[in-house]
């Protein structure tokens, strides 16, 4: 694709900021900026693999050091759950009409800072819910990469804190690869090059969410998401006005 000079740095500071959500919450990079990325370019297809492999690669660094830390019975329990709901999500991703795509991607992140905004928590205190949540994160997160929340519900009633951070970033790499591998098959482009231009911008954001990390474990991190929440509900508002008045009927 070509973009302007302006549309680069867009670009480039979007993925900065999602780097900088991944490190700092151990989720929602995916969530937080694909929104502000199909504002530029209403294009799942071409920013989700540059987000994938961007993914593989931060939270490969991320955990290769610390596996010890890592839930290894959630893992299990979780991916014997999500795995069939993820394929399908990718099926759809790839089969569905791009516009119909990005609405659901505008819909359920709104719906995620609406959750943040009024500080309402997605628990489960059933393991049929647990089960539920499972397969609605795999199904979002095959179709979008913006199934996190969901999961998250679970996984912090059901791991250490030591873990969580960790456990997510492996639970997020094996996911991811799975995506990337269906997106090889269907011959979807993997769009190597530009997720090379944009690791700087994304390392820079990394680096800056993980010192964020470490002072959020201090502070109130509801307040954090609120805010986050507002500011991203004004965005998801404004893009789905902006595309369903320049969609055709």
């Amino acid at each position: 694709m070509d973009f302007s000079n302006t549309e680069l740095m867009v670009i480039s500071g979007i993925f900065a900021w999602s780097g900088f959500v991944r490190a700092g919450l151990g989720f929602g990079g995916a969530a937080l900026g694909l929104p502000l990325m199909l504002l530029v370019a209403d294009k799942p297809l071409f920013f989700l693999p540059i987000i994938a492999t961007h993914l593989l690669i931060f939270s490969g660094i991320t955990t290769g050091l610390r596996f010890k830390h890592v839930d290894r019975v959630f893992l299990r329990e979780s991916l014997t759950w999500m795995i069939i709901p993820k394929l399908i999500g990718v099926i759809g991703l790839l089969s569905l009409p791009t516009q119909w795509m990005v609405i659901f991607i505008y819909a359920i992140t709104g719906f995620y800072a609406i959750t943040w905004i009024i500080k309402w928590e997605i628990t489960s205190q059933s393991p049929w819910i647990d089960r539920l949540l499972y397969i609605l994160g795999g199904y979002f997160s095959g179709a979008s990469l913006i199934g996190a929340p969901l999961i998250v519900a679970v996984a912090v009633r059901k791991m250490a804190m030591s873990a969580y951070r960790d456990t997510l970033f492996v639970l997020w790499f094996i996911l991811v690869t799975i995506k990337m591998l269906a997106f090889a098959m269907a011959g979807v482009d993997l769009q190597w090059q530009w997720s090379l231009a944009l690791l700087i911008p994304t390392a820079c954001g990394h680096m800056l969410g993980l010192k964020f990390h470490q002072q959020m474990l201090k502070h109130d991190a509801k307040m954090v998401r609120q805010w986050i929440g507002v500011c991203l509900l004004g965005i998801v508002g404004m893009a789905l006005w902006k595309y369903l008045l320049t969609t055709p009927a």
